[in-house]
């Protein structure tokens, strides 16, 4: 019993010492990337400020401003214009082309040009990493002098990926270590009087600390879960139980209560009893369950 205690508490500091290294490790490595993503992101943005600048010259005009580039959602950007303006469709799809593949993170977006009064979206296109799944329409038409903005808004990927990945990469370290101490959690110990009990209803057996039922003679293993849930009736029987007390008392403690688990177990406990005729779990409507025990 000493053995497996000092076990079970290496296997804790172990996994302490692991999750906490991993940790540590994770968030070093997301600061790592914030200057790296900042440095992206003000890349793209002077790349956007770029295909403003060809735009305007495109409209003849060489003298306006690109107003600073606005960043409207975590992978949408906004390009605006001090003056009205016009665009050939092609040609701006031509420009966004060449620009945006300077950019290594900018495989798939979705360009939308809107009128300034309305916000009303005047034309717009997708272009994909697969150029299959590009989607461009009403080519070589010129759109009249007009307040407009170009909205384009990226897949998320690169750099969004990268930092989600870090971040998933620290769920999973969480998981593992719940999976690994659940695997090592010993049973909820019992109180000093339940622990070594023997019920005997009939002819059945209970016997709690062997966790075991013996119904005329044959002898019947049972689960953890299984004797503690049927520990909870035998301390009551022929009582009403609420089923949110089981639920509660069975599965709190785990962090984690799923309603059909106990349907399940309860299932269970009904198989294992079938041999004896004198004992039943029952359902009580709208209520909880009943270990009924008759004569």
């Amino acid at each position: 019993m000493h053995l497996s205690q000092n076990l079970f508490s290496g296997k804790r500091k172990y996994l302490f010492a692991l999750i906490s290294l991993s940790f540590i490790s994770v968030i070093c490595a997301a600061f790592s990337m914030t200057d790296s993503d900042d440095f992206e992101i003000a890349r793209r943005e002077v790349l956007l400020r770029r295909i403003g600048h060809e735009i305007l010259l495109q409209s003849g005009d060489s003298t306006s401003r690109v107003l600073p580039v606005k960043k409207i959602a975590e992978n949408e950007y906004q390009i605006r214009f001090e003056n009205e303006l016009t665009f050939q469709t092609d040609s701006l799809v031509n420009t966004t082309q060449r620009l945006l593949a300077k950019d290594p993170f900018a495989s798939d977006y979705v360009v939308n040009v809107l009128n300034c009064s309305n916000s009303s979206v005047i034309y717009g296109y997708a272009v994909s990493k697969n150029k299959k799944d590009d989607i461009v329409a009403c080519i070589g038409r010129r759109q009249p002098f007009a307040c407009y903005m170009i909205n384009i808004k990226f897949k998320p990927n690169g750099i969004t990926t990268a930092r989600y990945k870090y971040f998933l990469g620290l769920s999973f370290l969480a998981i593992l270590g719940f999976i690994f101490l659940r695997s090592v959690k010993p049973l909820r110990a019992l109180a000093k009087d339940e622990s070594n009990k023997i019920f005997t209803f009939g002819s059945v057996l209970f016997d709690t600390q062997k966790r075991q039922l013996t119904i005329n003679g044959n002898t019947i293993d049972l689960t953890g879960t299984e004797m503690r849930l049927l520990l909870i009736f035998a301390l009551s029987p022929n009582e009403t139980i609420e089923r949110s007390r089981l639920q509660k008392e069975i599965w709190e403690d785990e962090g984690v209560i799923v309603g059909r688990s106990l349907d399940m177990f309860i299932s269970k406990l009904r198989k294992k009893l079938e041999p004896a005729p004198n004992i039943n779990i029952v359902v009580i409507r709208s209520k909880g369950y009943k270990l009924e025990v008759s004569a």
